[in-house]
């Protein structure tokens, strides 16, 4: 019965279309992380080029760092263009159309940002898993692609990075990449895991924005 449920799970995600929509979903994340650093960079009063510094390490510093840390060199963001596009194209958005940015509604953002931590989170630890690395340091790299970005541009804005204290960000990219790995684990296809583990860490994200959820902190 497992093996026929199985067959027909597979059946419905097969690999050409796994890897085609993973692009496009992972494109669109990418030029969203790139909006919300240009965003950064104009609040902090920076010029063009820095505004444009931000959105391409926003979008694309986690799966940067990951790729050189698992030897996926050189990385994805340099060998592939349309990701530095993308980026590129989410920061001339933003110094183009600042007004109109503006005005799209903080919950849109949000929701949109949880999606591409979804996403981001996954085909992390995927990326991971696919090059040898153990499932303990996978989910880690899964957490590193999907926080990555945003602790490099808090850095470069001299800030305490938020992704380490606020509303369980990075705590909801380890969620989605453990569920993943967990559903690899018992054989689903590779597409539903990836789909079952994106939902997950979309879920604690969007739950964790609404009941104002943050990790223990120690009093003093």
């Amino acid at each position: 019965m497992w093996i026929r449920l199985r067959a027909w799970l597979t059946g419905l995600f097969p690999q050409y279309r796994q890897d085609v929509l993973l692009l496009v979903i992972d494109l669109i994340g990418t030029f969203v992380f790139a909006v919300e650093g240009a965003l950064a960079g104009i609040n902090a009063g920076l010029d063009v080029f820095g505004l444009m510094v931000l959105a391409f390490v926003t979008a694309l510093g986690g799966g940067t760092i990951r790729d050189l840390l698992i030897g996926a060199v050189p990385p994805n963001s340099i060998r592939d263009w349309r990701y530095g596009a993308t980026a590129f194209a989410g920061g001339g958005a933003v110094f183009c159309f600042h007004g109109l940015i503006q005005d799209v509604p903080a919950h849109l953002l949000i929701t949109l940002d949880a999606a591409g931590l979804a996403l981001f989170a996954v085909a992390g630890a995927d990326k991971a898993l696919e090059f040898g690395i153990t499932p303990l340091l996978a989910v880690m790299m899964g957490v590193v692609t999907g926080a990555g970005g945003g602790t490099v541009r808090d850095v470069l804005l001299a800030k305490v990075p938020a992704v380490l204290n606020s509303d369980v960000y990075a705590a909801a990219a380890l969620v989605g990449a453990v569920v993943m790995l967990g559903a690899l684990r018992v054989k689903m296809p590779r597409g539903l895991a990836m789909s079952l583990g994106a939902a997950a860490c979309f879920v604690v994200r969007m739950l964790a924005v609404w009941q104002h959820w943050n990790l223990p902190k120690v009093m003093r």
